[in-house]
């Protein structure tokens, strides 16, 4: 235990703590019962939770006891933003979004063994607090001047929209929070992203003036890429980590485009990789050009997050996905790829419809718009260029039959190695 807070520096997570020195005095005499809180304001946790996620499966490998909190209750809320006021969620979605939240924490936390996680809902404990009980046991150790100080609050008040009393009172509940697992189960730890850290302090004052007791604080740093644009985010929106949300394979993707740059640190925060093995990829991604062309460091990272959120099969079948698509890969490996599998990782590539039974190769090439005419299709079927389902196709009268289709009723037409459509009957 009395190397948990070095390796985690060395990881890059952390950021801000209330007192480094008494919490490293603290995890190396005993037990330390910490938390971090999770509230259900999407209907999934992102790439952002994943850093919070990875935190306390460190912490509790080194033996100390994780409390995972899905706020049921702040999650009907939402901590105050930047941008303005939030669009408060019905009951009803709030309660289906923390039963999604509790399955997805759970793959992460050993709630078994010797060392068991625990997981609790803030709403056990908010809701059947009166509003006279809130305002006196919790409300008079809060001082307004404190609350109004804070960076998102002050923001808000300058603006033209100002802040409702509903999300000017989150800090309270989230406060209320830590005090409550310190009298439930001795929580004396919670842990945050840097952003959080307002909210933190909240409940570490809260516990020390209601029950005179010193608790800590730990933030992660914001993680961001080293050419100062935003992490984490696509096309499509945030890093989810629902694969109804974000599939495996557009997940392994996210990871496997990581830039040189960015793909050491990432495997620090991101994987439970050992430290030998991480610096002895910086190493090769620094000085061997094969290395970097492979993408051998960027593949591993892929790999160790895909497997920590979606799991060892899911992650075989990306890999064997991307191998049949795009490494060279034969029309036996295609047809071993499942319908859902398949689909995912031809999500963003060309499509374009045809007659099975009467569309050849060269009508199929201009289908999908990887060729802008018949001629040009032709003379790419005659030079070699064209592939159906991995096979080259040579004969420019060459039909798509039936037994060619693929799991989902596709097939796959490619000129040249890496310009890919899809084709449906």
């Amino acid at each position: 235990m009395n190397d948990i807070l070095d390796e985690l520096r060395w990881r890059g997570l952390i950021a801000q703590s209330t007192d480094l020195s008494a919490l490293a005095e603290a995890l190396s005499t005993g037990p330390v019962t910490y938390y971090a809180g999770f509230d259900p304001t999407g209907p999934s946790l992102h790439h952002g939770h994943l850093v919070q996620l990875m935190l306390l499966r460190h912490l509790q490998n080194a033996g100390h006891r994780a409390i995972a909190l899905v706020g049921g209750a702040t999650g009907m809320i939402g901590d105050p933003r930047m941008s303005g006021e939030r669009t408060l969620n019905t009951k009803e979605v709030v309660a289906e979004w923390t039963e999604r939240l509790h399955a997805q924490i759970s793959r992460f936390l050993d709630f078994e063994g010797e060392n068991p996680a625990q997981m609790v809902n803030n709403l056990d404990w908010t809701a059947p607090l009166s509003a006279i009980d809130f305002l006196r046991d919790v409300g008079k150790h809060y001082r307004l001047g404190t609350m109004l100080a804070k960076d998102t609050v002050a923001r808000r008040l300058n603006s033209d929209e100002g802040i409702s009393f509903t999300e000017f009172s989150y800090q309270i509940l989230q406060g209320m929070d830590f005090l409550e697992l310190h009298r439930r189960y001795g929580c004396t730890l919670q842990t945050g992203g840097n952003d959080q850290w307002g909210n933190l302090l909240s409940g570490v004052d809260l516990v020390h003036k209601a029950d005179g007791v010193s608790v800590h604080a730990l933030t992660t740093p914001l993680i961001t890429k080293s050419d100062g644009t935003k992490f984490g985010k696509t096309e499509g929106g945030a890093v989810w980590l629902a694969p109804d949300l974000m599939s495996p394979y557009a997940f392994f993707q996210f990871w496997l485009n990581t830039a040189d740059a960015d793909v050491v640190d990432y495997l620090k925060v991101f994987t439970f990789l050992d430290r030998d093995t991480i610096i002895e990829l910086a190493e090769q991604v620094e000085s061997d050009p094969a290395v970097r062309k492979a993408r051998t460091a960027q593949r591993t990272l892929a790999r160790e997050v895909t497997t920590v959120v979606h799991g060892a099969e899911a992650t075989e079948r990306v890999e064997a996905a991307s191998a049949a698509l795009f490494g060279g890969g034969d029309a036996d490996a295609l047809r071993h790829l499942d319908a859902g599998t398949l689909a995912d990782a031809v999500a963003e590539v060309p499509r374009g419809q045809i007659t099975i039974g009467e569309t050849t190769i060269v009508d199929a090439l201009v289908a999908a718009g990887l060729e802008k005419g018949r001629n040009a299709a032709r003379r790419v079927v005659g030079d070699g260029g064209a592939y159906l389902n991995n096979e080259k196709v040579t004969d420019t009268d060459r039909v798509i039959g039936d037994d060619d289709l693929l799991a989902g009723d596709v097939a796959l037409v490619r000129r040249g190695r890496r310009s890919l459509a899809v084709v449906t009957g």
